[in-house]
């Protein structure tokens, strides 16, 4: 019986755990203001996640991919650590995929004011200090000049590096011979996150080196210099399995993790 009993404490001590872990943040839009104001002050840490939802990920992969990244990282870092969550920006700079129909961009001045605006505005309430969860490559140069426009005016912003976040990670699993676009790291991540959306009958080893925007015309790679890629594919998508993406999303999640918590101690 007591053995009974103590696996018993031990279960709803578990679920009370969860349920703090769960309760420690909130997202934004589920509150009336009269409650946000309760919430908002200067020692919140805001997170805004980044990800496109209209942005080509080659044939095997929807053109969502970026946005479902960043709802998931969202929502496992939310639960690690206390963070107050706005809406996912679905709309920004990414200028290398706009031949590919479905594919948005915003102008890099218009993707950087955007954030300033939208930052500045909530900072009126009282956050000083803001995690921009960045799913995206070029997206990196509209975040880097709104980061010091904000710290201008006292307002502390910092945001995911993919390049750099869960590189070790990357680095152990690699096989292809390169590529960073709804290739084999990407496509493995959506294979742990989100396995139903993922048609890897479609995926393609699609890799021409070069640097640049991807264009589907081979001519225009070499006129403009641009990298060819037929299917919008950049890397080896082939080489994708769910194993690899669990290495990798769980490194990135720890970093996220680990960069809020900075954001969190540190005295700006």
């Amino acid at each position: 019986m007591r053995s009974k009993s103590l696996v018993a404490a031990l279960v709803a001590l578990s679920i009370v755990h969860s349920a703090n872990a769960q309760s420690l943040s909130v997202r934004i839009e589920t509150l009336p203001w009269t409650e946000a104001e309760k919430i908002l002050d200067s020692t919140t840490i805001v997170m805004i996640p980044l990800g496109a939802q209209a942005k080509e990920h080659g044939p095997h992969l929807p053109l969502n991919n970026d946005w479902l990244l960043a709802e998931y990282f969202a929502k496992r870092v939310a639960a690690a650590t206390r963070v107050v969550v706005y809406p996912t920006i679905n709309y920004s700079f990414y200028p290398s995929f706009v031949e590919y129909p479905g594919s948005t961009t915003l102008r890099l001045e218009t993707a950087r004011d955007m954030i300033v605006d939208i930052i500045r505005t909530i900072a009126r309430h009282g956050p000083r200090k803001f995690y921009v969860l960045n799913t995206g490559v070029s997206t990196l140069r509209s975040l880097a000049p709104a980061r010091d426009s904000l710290a201008a005016s006292g307002i502390t912003m910092v945001y995911t590096d993919i390049l750099s976040v869960g590189k070790d990670a990357e680095d152990h699993v690699r096989q292809q011979a390169g590529g960073t676009h709804a290739d084999e790291l990407e496509t493995s991540m959506m294979l742990y996150m989100h396995p139903e959306v993922v048609h890897m009958s479609k995926a393609r080893d699609d890799y021409h080196p070069g640097a640049g925007g991807l264009t589907r015309d081979s001519a225009t790679a070499v006129r403009d210099g641009k990298v060819w890629s037929r299917t919008g594919t950049y890397g080896n998508a082939t080489l994708a399995t769910r194993a690899k993406g669990k290495i990798l999303v769980e490194a990135q999640v720890r970093g996220m993790i680990r960069e809020v918590d900075a954001l969190r101690a540190s005295r700006k």
